[in-house]
């Protein structure tokens, strides 16, 4: 409506759905501003319903707005009309440090939440891990998640850790779940990774933890028996050992069992496998 009343062509649409404007790695976004430079760019004005939706960090306002000015591009927010002056400037400067404060609180309210849901042991990701199914509970005029075990997965998980305890190494265990046809947790074949994962998660214990890896610094939730343990915790610590001993990092080089041929004589300087 606003391109028709001022007699504006609409070139292309720019979309990107479902994603935050606190960051510029969005995939149309970062096309749009890629077409602004070219030297023939296909467009001389970009219309947006309101600065919040150019972007939410103002330095990322800051330095994309420059490269489009540089372009000669104009950017018009539709809602938020202001003058190419000297005031126009300081009240766009205003509103987006407004729409990043506001952003960056809402965002520290959603957290706050779910990490008092997960204090009280409620389970907030998509896919329960293999051994329990999520089931719905009454929180006062709400519903929220909690983990309950799954009768045939669990005894799966339970077998497994026996099996460890007993001696046996992760390829057999693995081998003896793919030869009874036993779906894994991705619904196919089982493999040393998923089998690893599984052995290491604490979950197994009946403890939540949630926000391993926040990007606020705040240090995960962890609520002990938020749910029913499939094994106890001196099972896991076991366990836990078992695979210690058994990593390559402790194992001397000639006797590693590996088809890699520097296995326990390099590691890798990023991450330290």
């Amino acid at each position: 409506e606003y391109a028709a009343r001022n007699s504006h062509t609409i070139i292309k649409e720019f979309v990107d759905e479902a994603e935050s404007g606190r960051t510029a790695y969005r995939p149309q976004f970062r096309e749009m501003i890629s077409l602004a430079r070219h030297a023939e760019k296909p467009f001389e004005l970009i219309l947006i319903y309101k600065y919040s939706r150019f972007a939410r960090s103002r330095e990322d306002s800051i330095v994309y707005k420059a490269l489009l000015k540089k372009s000669g591009v104009q950017l018009i927010s539709i809602t938020e009309p202001l003058e190419d002056n000297a005031m126009g400037r300081l009240m766009q400067a205003i509103i987006e440090s407004m729409d990043e404060f506001y952003s960056e609180n809402l965002g520290e309210e959603v957290t706050r939440g779910m990490r008092e849901s997960a204090s009280r042991g409620f389970y907030l990701s998509s896919r329960p891990p293999y051994g329990y199914r999520k089931v719905k509970v009454n929180d006062g005029s709400k519903q929220r998640t909690r983990l309950d075990v799954d009768e045939f997965q669990s005894r799966v998980v339970a077998t497994v850790f026996g099996e460890v305890i007993k001696g046996k190494g992760l390829i057999e265990i693995t081998k003896d779940l793919n030869s009874r046809a036993i779906s894994g947790p991705a619904g196919k074949g089982w493999g040393k990774t998923s089998l690893h994962m599984i052995l290491t998660n604490e979950v197994y214990t009946g403890t939540a933890i949630w926000g391993r890896d926040s990007k606020r610094g705040l240090l995960p939730v962890r609520v002990e028996i938020a749910f029913t343990a499939i094994v106890s915790r001196e099972t896991f610590k076991q366990v836990q050992s078992l695979l210690g001993q058994r990593s390559f990092r402790q194992i001397p080089p000639k006797r590693a069992s590996s088809q890699y041929m520097l296995s326990c004589l390099a590691s890798c300087g990023h991450c330290g496998k």
